[in-house]
C-alpha cells in the first residue's frame, strides 16, 4: 500500500468531529437522563462502598469517582466531563496542531467515563464502535515533539488497525442477517419494510418505501454482496480494488444517512473507509497531479496483470450474485426478478470454510505491513535515527499485533469452531481488557421488526381520567401528519429506547416506570427531553394526574390512486395497553420501582454554591435552549470555517513560498546570464588585446627587420666607398 498521510489527517479529523457530535449530544440530555432527577440517575451506579479510589477504578474505570473531590456530584460532574470532551474535541477539529495522541487519549478516557455509567441509554453498537475507534486514534495519531518529524515509519502498521476493524464490522453485519434466519433477509424483502420501522426515518424514507418490490429486493441482493464478498477486497494488493470497495462502501452509508436518523454511526463508518485510500488518490481530489515516472516492462506487465485480476475478480462477484441469487431480467415488466438459492446450512458450510483463512488474510496484510516498516527504518541514514526508528517501530508493532489478537475474540462469534479453536491466552487477554471497550462484537440490523406494522409507544395524560392528551415526542413517530424529522448527528437517546420498548412488554424496559413516575411529579429536566419548547409539551403548566400508554401500529401511508401526495405522512392502528393506568402513590406504579431498584434509597447530595457547580448550571441553561440539532451543527461550522481558512492561509503562504522561490531562482538564472555575457565580453576584449599585441609585435618585427636591412645597406655603401677611395688612390 503507498503513503497513507493524507488519509490518516482525513481519519483524524473526521473522529474529532465524531467526538464532538457524541459529547455535545450527550450533554444536553444528561440531566433528564442520568441526574438526580432524571429516569436513571447516575449516582445510583457509583455506590459509596468504603473501598480506595484505585479499586474503585479497577471495579469501573471512570473519572466520575473524583467529582466529590471537586465539589461536584454525579450529575454535574458528568456534565463537565461531556462539556469538556465538546470543547476539546471542537478545538481539535479546528487545529491541527492538537490532533496528538494525548489529546485523543484524554477524549476515549472521558467517554469512556460516560460509558460506564450510562446504562441501557449508552449501550448502542456506535458506541462501542466510538470506543475502540477511538482508541486506535491513540495509536494513529502523532506524538508532536519538538526533536519529531513529519514522516513516521510505522504509521501505516497503526493505520492497518482501521482497516481490520473496519472488515470487522461489514462483514459480521452481513452475516448475521443470514444466520439470524430472519425469513424477510432470507426472503431478500427487507427492504419492504425496514424504511417505515427504523427507529427514526427521514423524509426521504417514506419516498424510498414506495419503490417498487423487485428494486428493494435487488438492493437487499446488493447489500449482502457490498457486505460479505466486497470486506476481502480490503486487503487485496491490486489498489483500485481497494478505492472500489472504498466507493461501494460509501455508496451504501450515504443511501442509509438519507434515509434513516442514525445519528454518527454512519459517520463513523466512512470514517473507517479512510483506510482504504491512500494519497495519491487524495491528490487526485485535490487536483494535486502527481509527476508520473517512467515505468519499465517489468511493471507494465504487472499492470497489466492487475488489470486482468481485477476484472476477473468483478467478473466472479457478478457471476456469484446470479448464481446464488438467481438474478433473472424480466424484459416485458421492465424488472429484475431475484430470489436466495442457497440453503441456510450451505451459508454456515461456506461461513466455516472462509472464518479462519479471512484471519489468516489478516495475518499475512499485516505482516507485510510490519516488514515494509521495519525495512523502512533500516535504511533511516544515521545511528541515532535508525535507532529511534527502530525502537517505535517495535513498540506500535507489537501494539498493533495485541490489538490484532483480542479482536479475533469477538470477531470469531459468528462462527463456533473458529472461536472454540482459538489459543486460551487470547481469551484471557480479551477478558482483563473487556472492560476498557478495546474491542467489541458488531453485527448491525440482525432481524427485521415491524413486520405486521411498526410497534409505537403512544403515551396519554389525563387530570379527571376522562379526557386524555397524547404526549408528543419530538423525533420519534407519533402524530400521523407531522412529517419525519432530520436530526443526525444527534441521538434522541430516550425516543431510541421508546422504539425499542415497543416491541415487548413494559416489564422488558424497567426504566419507562421511572419515565412514567418522573413524568408525574413534573421533573422540567424529563420533560426537556420530550419537547425542548415546554409551550409543546401539554402539561407545562401542571403536570397529568394520571398516565397510561397505548401500542399502536404505525405503516407509512401511500400515494393517491391519481399519483398525488397524501396529506399524512402514517396511518395507525390500536392494538392493545401497554401500561395501566397509573398516578403518583399508585401501587401497581410502586411495585414496579421497588422491584427494578429505581426508588432514592437516599436523598440526593445538595447543590454547591462553589464557582465550578454554578459556571456548569449557566452554560448549561443557555446550551439547552437551543434544538441540539442545531447547536451541533452551529458548532461543527464554525470549527470547519476555522479550519478552511488555516488552510487557506496556509495555501497563500505555500503560494508566496514557492514565488519567492521561482523569483531567486529567475534572479540566480538572471545572474548566470549576466555572468555569461561578462565572461563572452571578457574573452572578446582579450581576442582584441592579443590581436593587438600580435599586430605590434609584427610591426616591431617589421621595424627591427627594415633597419636591419638599412644597417646592411649601410655597411654595403660603406665598403663601396671603400672600394672607390682605393681605386682613385691607385690612378694616382
Amino acid at each position: 500500500m503507498g503513503e497513507t498521510r493524507l488519509p490518516r489527517h482525513m481519519f483524524l479529523w473526521c473522529l474529532s468531529a465524531i467526538y464532538m457530535f457524541a459529547f455535545a449530544s450527550l450533554y444536553v440530555q444528561i440531566p433528564g437522563l442520568y441526574g438526580n432527577e432524571g429516569v436513571l440517575p447516575a449516582r445510583w451506579q457509583l455506590r459509596v462502598s468504603g473501598k480506595s479510589v484505585v479499586e474503585q477504578l479497577k471495579d469501573s474505570p471512570t473519572l466520575l469517582w473524583f467529582g466529590p473531590r471537586l465539589g461536584l456530584d454525579t450529575q454535574q460532574c458528568m456534565e463537565l466531563l461531556s462539556l469538556t470532551g465538546a470543547l476539546l474535541s471542537l478545538m481539535t477539529l479546528a487545529l491541527p496542531v492538537l490532533r496528538d495522541c494525548r489529546v485523543f487519549l484524554v477524549l476515549w478516557i472521558l467517554y469512556l467515563s460516560l460509558y460506564q455509567v450510562g446504562q441501557v441509554f449508552l449501550y448502542f453498537q456506535w458506541d462501542n464502535l466510538l470506543l475502540e475507534m477511538g482508541f486506535l486514534a491513540i495509536l494513529i495519531a502523532p506524538m508532536k515533539m519538538p526533536w519529531s518529524t513529519k514522516e513516521r515509519l510505522h504509521d501505516n502498521v497503526t493505520f492497518w488497525l482501521a482497516r481490520w476493524l473496519l472488515f470487522r464490522l461489514m462483514f459480521a453485519s452481513g452475516v448475521v442477517k443470514l444466520t439470524s434466519r430472519c425469513p424477510t433477509w432470507w426472503g431478500l424483502t427487507a427492504l419492504t419494510y425496514h424504511y417505515e420501522t427504523q427507529c427514526i426515518p427521514t423524509p426521504l424514507a417514506w419516498f424510498a418505501h414506495q419503490l417498487p418490490v423487485w428494486f428493494q429486493k435487488l438492493s437487499v441482493v446488493g447489500t449482502f454482496v457490498i457486505e460479505i464478498a466486497v470486506p476481502f477486497m480490503f486487503f487485496s494488493p491490486i489498489r483500485r480494488h481497494r478505492l472500489a470497495a472504498f466507493y461501494m462502501q460509501v455508496l451504501i452509508q450515504v443511501f442509509i444517512i438519507l434515509s434513516g436518523n442514525y445519528n454518527f454511526f454512519n459517520i463513523l463508518t466512512i470514517t473507517l473507509c479512510m483506510s482504504l485510500l491512500d494519497d495519491q488518490h487524495v491528490n487526485f481530489w485535490l487536483r494535486r497531479y502527481m509527476p508520473k515516472t517512467e515505468s519499465t516492462s517489468l511493471q507494465t506487465l504487472c499492470s497489466w496483470l492487475a488489470v486482468v485480476l481485477e476484472i476477473g475478480t468483478y467478473a466472479l462477484l457478478g457471476y456469484w450474485s446470479v448464481r446464488y441469487f438467481d438474478l433473472q431480467v424480466d424484459w416485458e415488466n421492465k424488472s429484475i426478478s431475484s430470489r436466495t438459492a442457497f440453503t441456510y446450512f450451505e451459508f454456515n458450510g461456506f461461513l466455516k470454510t472462509v472464518t479462519v483463512p479471512s484471519i489468516w488474510i489478516g495475518v499475512l496484510s499485516l505482516t507485510w505491513e510490519v516488514i515494509s516498516a521495519m525495512f523502512k527504518c533500516a535504511c533511516v541514514r544515521g545511528v541515532l535515527w535508525r535507532l529511534w526508528n527502530t525502537i517505535q517501530w517495535a513498540v506500535m508493532a507489537a501494539a498493533t499485533v495485541s490489538m490484532f489478537a483480542i479482536s479475533l475474540v469477538p470477531y470469531t462469534y459468528i462462527e463456533y469452531d473458529a472461536h472454540s479453536n482459538l489459543w486460551p491466552g487470547i481469551r484471557t487477554a480479551f477478558e482483563a481488557t473487556d472492560r476498557y471497550q478495546l474491542v467489541s462484537s458488531y453485527g448491525l440490523f440482525r432481524r427485521m421488526t415491524g413486520v405486521g406494522g411498526r410497534p409505537e409507544v403512544v403515551i396519554e395524560g389525563s387530570m379527571d381520567r376522562n379526557t386524555w392528551t397524547e404526549i408528543e415526542f419530538m423525533y420519534k413517530p407519533g402524530n400521523v401528519s407531522a412529517a419525519p424529522p432530520v436530526v443526525a448527528p444527534h441521538q434522541p437517546r430516550l425516543d431510541w429506547q421508546m422504539w425499542f420498548a415497543a416491541l415487548g412488554p413494559h416489564t422488558q424496559s424497567p426504566w419507562f416506570s421511572s419515565l412514567l413516575h418522573r413524568l408525574l411529579q413534573g421533573k422540567r429536566d424529563v420533560i426537556r427531553l420530550i419537547q425542548t419548547d415546554e409551550s409543546q409539551y401539554p402539561f407545562s403548566k401542571q403536570p397529568p394526574a394520571y398516565l397510561r400508554a397505548h401500542r399502536y401500529k404505525y405503516w407509512f401511508s401511500k400515494p393517491k390512486e391519481d399519483g398525488s401526495y397524501p396529506q399524512r405522512w402514517w396511518r395507525r392502528v390500536y392494538v392493545e395497553e401497554f401500561y395501566p393506568m397509573v398516578h403518583l402513590g399508585d401501587s401497581y406504579l410502586e411495585q414496579m420501582l421497588d422491584q427494578h431498584g429505581l426508588k432514592d434509597k437516599a436523598p440526593p447530595r445538595r447543590s454547591s454554591n462553589a464557582w465550578l457547580p454554578q459556571l456548569l448550571r449557566h452554560v448549561g441553561k443557555h446550551a439547552r435552549e437551543m434544538p441540539t440539532p442545531l447547536l451541533l451543527w452551529t458548532l461543527f461550522s464554525s470549527a470547519a470555517t476555522v479550519c478552511l481558512l488555516n488552510s487557506l492561509r496556509s495555501l497563500a503562504r505555500h503560494h508566496q513560498h514557492e514565488s519567492l522561490q521561482n523569483k531567486h531562482a529567475d534572479k540566480q538564472e538572471t545572474g548566470w546570464n549576466v555572468a555569461e555575457e561578462e565572461a563572452k565580453k571578457h574573452e572578446e576584449e582579450d581576442v582584441k588585446d592579443d590581436a593587438e599585441e600580435d599586430g605590434k609585435e609584427q610591426e616591431e618585427d617589421a621595424t627591427s627587420e627594415e633597419e636591419q636591412e638599412g644597417e646592411i645597406e649601410e655597411e654595403v655603401n660603406t665598403e663601396e666607398t671603400d672600394v672607390d677611395s682605393l681605386r682613385k688612390r691607385k690612378q694616382f
